[in-house]
């Protein structure tokens, strides 16, 4: 399966939240039961987790990766790595929907040429929100970020280079692609804590796919 938005290579649909920050609204509706599918088979590898933070506090929000490095958190900090420390193997690999997404995301945002190495799986539930952060784990920060998101609805906040910088809110839907880079590369950004509800593939959930060219 191809994930395209365009057949003559416009712009038409794409919304700026930056230089560098696209929205592309519903692109990866059409296909979203085929990465749910290919999410389930992620998730009976590398089973869904709350990590820890440095701190040594439960993260609210559960989380699996897939691709040659996945993202972890526990008390001895951020990085990423080959092997899943909950099964001692390494990461599933990245299924080719999933990257096939990614890289088209990319190149209709801008950013021909992505191809990611680490995909974060994140499960919300209602009341589940992700505080505001820099993606900076990353040895390629010229890449950018390809953010997916499924299920019920969750506003997404994007900031600017400085937490103290203030926020905009977009609704994210059911198939919306958020896709950074370039000078919006390390813009701090967040997702609110999420609404009660409930969606026909996912019911109370939501699941977003970040992509990253982290080696």
């Amino acid at each position: 399966m191809t994930f395209e938005l365009f057949s003559d290579g416009g712009e038409a649909g794409v919304l700026a939240l930056a230089p560098g920050a696209r929205i592309l609204p519903a692109w990866a509706q059409s296909g979203a039961e085929s990465l749910l599918a290919a999410v389930a088979t992620v998730a009976a590898c590398a089973p869904f987790r709350q990590m820890r933070t440095p701190g040594g506090r439960a993260m609210a929000v559960a989380m699996t990766n897939c691709g040659p490095l996945g993202w972890i958190s526990d008390e001895a900090g951020y990085r990423y790595g080959a092997t899943d420390p909950l099964t001692g193997r390494p990461w599933p690999a990245m299924p080719g929907v999933l990257s096939a997404l990614a890289e088209g995301a990319a190149r209709a945002a801008g950013y021909p040429g992505f191809v990611p190495d680490a995909c974060l799986v994140n499960r919300y539930l209602p009341g589940v929100g992700l505080s505001r952060h820099q993606d900076r784990d990353e040895r390629d920060l010229a890449a950018p970020i390809v953010s997916v998101s499924l299920g019920l609805p969750a506003i997404f906040l994007f900031g600017g280079l400085r937490r103290a910088d203030s926020c905009r809110r977009y609704r994210l839907g059911h198939g919306d692609v958020v896709v950074w880079g370039g000078p919006s590369r390390l813009c701090f950004h967040g997702v609110a804590p999420l609404a009660p509800g409930s969606h026909p593939l996912l019911g109370p959930e939501r699941i977003n796919l970040t992509f990253r060219r982290a080696g």
